[in-house]
């Protein structure tokens, strides 16, 4: 309860600062609009020219693009806003102070900045979740759509730990400002399902950087392509990739020195 009502408090610190620049909330919105026109013509080029791609038709890339639009909004929302706000903090000493905060500092260092306005992006990803399964003709049930919520939750937190991992190296290299770049440069292994990549990639993808879990495989469930074995053990994936990024930030802290040395 704690944290929720300090997660509601901080939301509405954003929410204030988003009011103060509409324009620029407009604005941003529209040239999210363009981007999905821009990506949903390229899925137009790609099967004017195929049938399938990977043995997905269009229907299901287009429902792909809603989960990856999913995943990317978590990091539009939280990641990308709080990574220089983070590298910054550790350069100038700045982090005593979240550190002296009565909160988990990687709670605190997450939810500090919030885009507030991204919430239209999962109303578009959801949109093209809907209109994608739709095309596909795939029937979606009650226990694969909880599958679904339960494996993109999961996706998510394998997202979030991956850049947990990556800012946390700032304690070790404090010049270290490429770790969102690195992170986008993965994400966008999930942009298309995990079967057009050969066999060695496919692997990398899903297990050793399992980017596939946030994206190709919550989209799985729901078509009703996995089995509960396979289901739990992504799930899995997700519990072990907090555990490890939360050991990361626990050894990144004992390295931080703060402004005063």
């Amino acid at each position: 309860m704690h944290y929720l009502k300090l997660l509601q408090n901080l939301l509405k610190l954003n929410i204030q600062m988003s009011l103060a620049y509409r324009a620029d909330t407009v604005v941003n919105i529209l040239l999210n609009l363009m981007w999905l026109g821009w990506e949903l013509l390229g899925l137009s080029i790609i099967f004017n020219n195929t049938e399938t791609l990977g043995g997905w038709g269009p229907g299901e890339l287009i429902a792909l693009l809603g989960v990856f639009r999913l995943v990317n909004t978590l990091m539009a929302a939280l990641i990308w806003p709080n990574t220089e706000k983070f590298n910054q903090s550790i350069r100038d000493g700045s982090m005593d102070y979240t550190l002296l905060q009565p909160v988990n500092s990687m709670f605190l260092t997450t939810f500090s900045r919030i885009t507030v306005w991204r919430i239209w992006d999962l109303v578009l990803a959801i949109i093209l979740i809907v209109v994608g399964i739709n095309m596909s003709g795939d029937i979606t049930t009650p226990l694969s759509t909880l599958t679904f919520i339960l494996l993109a939750v999961s996706g998510a937190i394998v997202i979030y730990s991956l850049w947990i991992v990556l800012i946390a190296l700032t304690f070790w290299f404090t010049k270290f400002d490429n770790n969102v770049t690195i992170l986008q440069a993965l994400l966008d292994a999930g942009r298309y399902p995990v079967t057009v990549y050969p066999v060695w990639l496919r692997i990398i993808v899903t297990f050793i950087i399992p980017i596939a879990v946030a994206t190709t495989i919550p989209l799985q469930a729901l078509r009703g392509d996995l089995e509960i074995s396979r289901v739990l053990i992504f799930i899995g994936v997700g519990i072990v990739s907090f555990w490890i990024a939360s050991n990361v930030w626990k050894a990144g802290l004992k390295r931080y020195s703060g402004a005063s040395s």
